[in-house]
């Protein structure tokens, strides 16, 4: 099978998208599938062998993001000459479009990843109204597709309702073999390094930006400060717009010893990070899967969450770590209750979760999907409405 890839953003950038995209289609491709990465371009990027990188109008701004031209000629060109199979598109807007034309013009079928809710990060636009119009702007985008997919059951749940009568099947972002092996060494020289004497090293990973919610840790830990003393440091990894905030709110809340500021690190060193810590910290609320949960999962660190979306399909509280509501005395008291018990339990069932999560079944659930995909185009579809027919397969499964 030959798959197109197309995708709004893409490596060196650094975000949960071009980590899903990248790690699939590394799993198809060991699978025996041809792969090939439609991606805008960057400044410091690296040319790779099946990635076609199509023209950006500004390259590498807003903290490394470039703005795709999705109506380059390269991608069509590129796309007619490939005699591709299938379209996987991981974005409704921009190449989204190009991607949608592209399935109706040459008879592809289509697939979208939904990996976001897009009207929480509106905050970004001065235009309130797009927050009205969005969900019907996607909705109406992926009742034109020919299967969707959902990182998590949750969000499977949220498209279904939503977005009328397409097919959806989860599939979530897969973790590397490597995520599971950690440098015991460097974990330990990380450890001593940040803990700087302190008692418990705590760890979050996030992109530095307001939806993130990081603010809302710095306020528990200054709480735990109050009642408990400066016995923890915190090591944020991540960099991004909102970096400049959060450092401010650590000289008003009084932590800014306590917060280390480590920024970016990359992907295959996040993992050593998360092993070096007593427990990794997290409390976005936009998360569609809550990728980073999962590699602290893999590296053997329990967790505690804020309740959320992309969170609670994750977290088993008990097993794995704790979610708690969105209360910084929650939060805190929870916080303390974990460091007083033994944590075994938790660690070994925070990589049992996470093997559930193994980049190859991910790939090989894709495939089956990508099969149906092609099937139920051919068939003819309801003339009243252009809407795939829904149907479920035995694919990829978190039980």
């Amino acid at each position: 099978m030959k798959i197109a890839m197309m995708t709004n953003n893409y490596k060196p950038f650094i975000a949960g998208v071009p980590i899903s995209i990248e790690r699939l289609s590394e799993g198809l491709r060991a699978a025996g599938h041809e792969v090939v990465v439609f991606a805008p371009d960057y400044k410091e990027q690296k040319e790779e062998e099946n990635v076609i990188r199509y023209h950006s109008f500004m390259k590498g701004i807003l903290n490394g993001v470039s703005v795709p031209d999705s109506l380059d000629a390269k991608i069509e060109k590129e796309f007619k000459e490939g005699e591709f199979d299938l379209i996987h598109v991981h974005h409704p807007m921009l190449i989204g479009r190009t991607a949608l034309r592209l399935s109706k013009k040459y008879n592809v079928p289509l697939c979208f990843t939904y990996h976001t809710r897009y009207e929480q990060y509106l905050h970004y636009i001065k235009a309130p109204f797009l927050a009205r119009f969005v969900p019907y702007y996607v909705k109406e985008y992926i009742s034109q597709c020919d299967m969707v997919f959902a990182p998590t059951p949750l969000m499977q749940e949220y498209i279904e309702e939503t977005g009328g009568a397409v097919s959806c099947e989860v599939l979530p972002t897969g973790l590397e073999d490597e995520s599971f092996i950690t440098d015991s060494h460097e974990a330990q020289r990380l450890r001593k390094e940040l803990l700087g004497g302190k008692k418990y090293l705590f760890c979050t990973v996030a992109r530095l930006a307001k939806e993130k919610n990081v603010d809302f840790l710095f306020r528990a830990l200054a709480m735990r400060k109050r009642e408990q003393g400066s016995d923890f440091r915190l090591a944020v990894v991540g960099d991004g717009p909102y970096k400049m905030q959060l450092l401010k709110l650590a000289e008003e809340l009084h932590i800014q010893e306590e917060i280390i500021f480590v920024g970016k690190v990359p992907n295959g060193q996040i993992k050593n990070y998360c092993k070096a810590a007593d427990l990794f910290l997290f409390a976005s609320l936009s998360e569609t899967q809550g990728i980073v949960l999962l590699e602290a999962m893999a590296a053997g660190t329990p967790v505690l969450a804020v309740r959320a979306s992309g969170v609670c399909d994750v977290v088993v509280n008990g097993k794995n770590g704790y979610m708690t509501y969105l209360s910084e005395i929650e939060y805190c008291n929870k916080l303390d209750s974990m460091l007083k018990q033994d944590r075994t339990y938790m660690e070994r069932g925070a990589v049992e979760t996470a093997r559930k999560y193994e980049a190859k079944e991910v790939a090989r659930a894709a495939a089956v999907y990508y099969n149906l995909a092609i099937q139920n185009h051919k068939q003819e579809k309801d003339k009243n409405t252009g809407r795939s027919r829904k149907w479920r397969v035995a694919g990829f499964s978190l039980k």
